[in-house]
């Protein structure tokens, strides 16, 4: 059985320890199995699948009946499954041209404002861009009245850094639905400048979302 296992081979603990891109394969289709049965441990389990179809070349084009069929795989367990390599196959089908292109801040702002306009707090977002200029990445770094102190450049460029991203741009929304900005905004926007370019990470763009209207820092001079 799996409790069995020394705690540093059981793929669960060895997931949290060192990561995804640690385990082999039957240990990450083992981690999907969740259990094995009373005969074999959930490793012994995974082996013996993996084993049926050759690795996972042909698993991927498995079918229900053909995984049930395998004695301790129930439909359960065949259907957390069939559901990752589901996973893995729409990732993979995923191509760089389904990104959204930033070429202008109207581009920016047409991104963000549907989902901004009518917040009720202030949301501060950046959107990480690659050398094409394509968002691969966007993350709400704080919500509240916008400060100096709490947009911190330290928390916007490490998902930057983390990321590689070529360039970002930030963006926050004004409740009042006046897109105007404020003295904290260009503040704000000056620090993110200066940090950007010791980093060697531009940032394109700060945009304020107000009532089905914004404002580009940019286009005001202060990017």
């Amino acid at each position: 059985m799996i409790k069995d296992y020394p705690q540093n081979e059981r793929p669960r603990e060895r997931f949290i320890l060192n990561g995804a891109q640690s385990l082999s394969n039957h240990e990450l289709v083992a981690i999907l199995l969740g259990t094995g049965t009373k005969e074999e441990s959930v490793l012994q389990l995974a082996n013996r699948l993996l084993a049926e179809f050759e690795g996972l070349r042909l698993l991927k084009d498995a079918t229900l009946e053909e995984l049930t069929a395998i004695k301790g795989i129930g439909r359960a367990k065949a259907i957390h499954l069939l559901a990752a390599v589901e996973i893995g196959r729409r990732l993979a089908s995923h191509t760089h041209e389904d990104r959204y292109v930033i070429r202008s801040p109207e581009d920016g702002a047409k991104y963000l404002m549907n989902d901004m306009k009518y917040l009720s707090q202030e949301h501060f977002v950046c959107l990480y861009l690659n050398t094409k200029n394509q968002i691969f990445h966007r993350q709400t770094i704080f919500i509240g009245s916008l400060n100096a102190s709490i947009v911190h450049p330290r928390e916007v460029y490490r998902e930057a850094v983390r990321r590689s991203a070529a360039s970002i741009i930030c963006a926050h929304n004004h409740p009042s639905g006046d897109a105007s900005p404020s003295r904290e905004d260009i503040e704000v926007t000056k620090r993110l400048v200066e940090c950007g370019k010791m980093l060697g990470i531009d940032l394109l763009d700060h945009l304020i979302i107000g009532d089905n209207k914004f404002v580009s820092l940019k286009e005001k001079g202060y990017v």
